[in-house]
């Protein structure tokens, strides 16, 4: 089988989600393989890189995405505040709920629909962290799918913790930007 050819692309990927669901954690579980128990909440916006690569053999490519991601503060009062200088340029969205804080999915479509106001439709990747607290979940996978229904998106549920889905749902969101790449090409050709 002759090798793949490579095309490189840059995605920003912003990650959204009320304060304390654990999107810091889930950045750092994907970027650096580790976990801190301690909470500091993030202010403005922290921006961390990593490359996926998502293969395509049967079209004999393979894409390089260096995903560049957001990490956004949650507070509610930033979700107009400050939105379109951190969603401008947003090619994905990864949106998080804390599956034993209901009202954190509750406002999981307020944060979508404030980014898409900026982006467009972009591919959304819903997660549901804090998957390893089994006997406390107030939110159901079927809520989580439901809500991903809507959005024609992927779910997962996941813990940074444990390192549960981490990974998957990363590689989720880097296959969802490589097919919008190849069908942005396939109009344009």
């Amino acid at each position: 089988m002759a090798p793949l050819r490579r095309e490189k692309i840059k995605a920003k990927v912003c990650m959204v989600g009320d304060n304390s669901v654990g999107k810091t954690s889930l950045v750092r579980r994907f970027v650096y393989d580790t976990f801190e128990d301690k909470y500091l909440a993030t202010l403005g916006a922290k921006v961390t890189k990593k490359n996926e690569i998502v293969p395509f053999p049967e079209l004999g490519i393979e894409y390089e995405i260096a995903m560049i991601i957001y990490d956004i503060m949650g507070a509610k009062e930033f979700r107009s505040l400050l939105r379109e200088a951190y969603f401008f340029g947003a090619q994905g969205l990864i949106a998080v709920c804390d599956l034993t804080a209901g009202e954190t999915f509750e406002s999981l479509e307020d944060w979508i629909m404030n980014a898409f106001n900026v982006t467009g439709k972009i591919p959304v990747e819903l997660l549901a962290n804090k998957a390893d607290l089994e006997g406390e979940y107030v939110i159901t996978e079927s809520d989580i799918e439901k809500l991903s229904e809507n959005y024609e998106s992927t779910h997962k549920l996941t813990s940074a913790k444990t390192g549960s889905n981490v990974e998957p749902a990363f590689e989720d969101i880097a296959r969802l930007l490589a097919r919008q790449n190849l069908r942005a090409k396939l109009v344009d050709n």
